[in-house]
C-alpha cells in the first residue's frame, strides 16, 4: 500500500543512500504499552487508508511513483495484506515507492510462508528496489533474513500485542558484513523478481482501463463524502 510516510522507529538508522534520507515523522508511536491493533489504526488513518484498510476492496489503488497502475485485490493478497501492514509499523519501512520496495526485500529475506500472492508481489516489489536503490533494498532483504515475518500467524493474536514486544520477537539486525551467501540469494530473487514483475506487468496491464475507472470512482466517492 503506497502513500504518505509513518514511521514507528527502531534501531535501524535508515541513514541516507542513494541521495534520499528517511525521516523519522512519528515518534510518538513508540508508545510503551501501545497495541499493534492501536498502532494500525493510526497507521491506516495517517496514510489514508480508511479505517478497514481497504483490504476488502475490489482493487488495490497502486502507484508506481506517479504512474498509476491498479490491480485487482485477489484472495492471496487479501489474505496478505494485514499482515504486511503490520510488517510496515515494525520495520518502519515507509509506504511510497522506495518504502514498498524495502519492505518486499524484507519480506522476501524473512520468508513468506504459504502465503503465494505475498511472494509474488514482494519478489517483483523487490526486482524493482534492485534497479532504483541497491543498496538500501539489500539492506532490507538481509535485515529480514535476520528476523521473522507474521506469515502463518493470528492474525488477531498479533493485534493484541504490543508493538515493542513484538519488534523484539520479529525484527533484528543482520552481521555489519555481508556473506557470500547473502549476495548470491539477493541477486538470485532479485533476476526470480524482474521475470516475476514482467509476468505480473503482462497480466496486469490489460485490465488497466477497468481499474483506472474503479479506482478514480472511489476517489470521486471518498472525496465527496469527505466534503459532505
Amino acid at each position: 500500500m503506497m502513500t504518505t510516510v509513518i514511521d514507528y522507529s527502531h534501531q535501524d538508522p535508515r541513514i541516507e543512500t542513494e541521495g534520499r534520507e528517511t525521516m523519522d515523522s512519528t515518534a510518538d508511536a513508540n508508545a510503551t504499552n501501545e497495541t499493534l491493533r492501536d498502532a494500525l489504526a493510526r497507521y491506516l488513518a495517517k496514510n489514508g487508508f480508511g479505517a478497514d484498510g481497504g483490504y476488502d476492496d475490489a482493487w488495490v489503488d497502486f502507484e508506481l511513483g506517479p504512474i498509476p497502475l491498479p490491480f485487482p485485490n485477489t484472495a492471496g493478497r487479501k489474505r496478505a495484506v494485514r499482515l504486511h501492514d503490520l510488517h510496515h509499523i515494525l520495520t518502519s519501512y515507509e509506504t511510497d515507492t522506495l518504502g514498498e520496495f524495502e519492505i518486499s526485500a524484507w519480506e522476501i529475506g524473512a520468508g513468506c510462508g504459504d502465503f503465494y500472492a505475498a511472494w509474488i508481489i514482494n519478489l517483483a516489489g523487490m526486482a524493482g528496489g534492485v534497479f532504483s536503490a541497491p543498496t538500501r533494498t539489500f539492506r532490507a532483504f538481509r535485515r529480514g533474513r535476520a528476523s521473522r515475518t507474521f506469515y502463518g500467524e493470528s492474525y488477531e493474536q498479533a493485534l493484541e500485542e504490543d508493538v515493542a514486544t513484538a519488534r523484539a520477537k520479529r525484527v533484528h539486525e543482520p552481521a555489519p558484513t555481508p556473506t557470500v551467501t547473502e549476495l548470491v540469494s539477493f541477486a538470485a530473487h532479485g533476476l526470480v523478481g524482474v521475470v516475476m514483475g514482467l509476468a505480473f506487468a503482462a497480466l496486469v496491464l490489460p485490465l488497466l482501463p477497468i481499474g483506472l475507472v474503479q479506482i478514480l470512482r472511489k476517489r470521486k466517492q471518498k472525496s465527496v463524502a469527505a466534503n459532505a
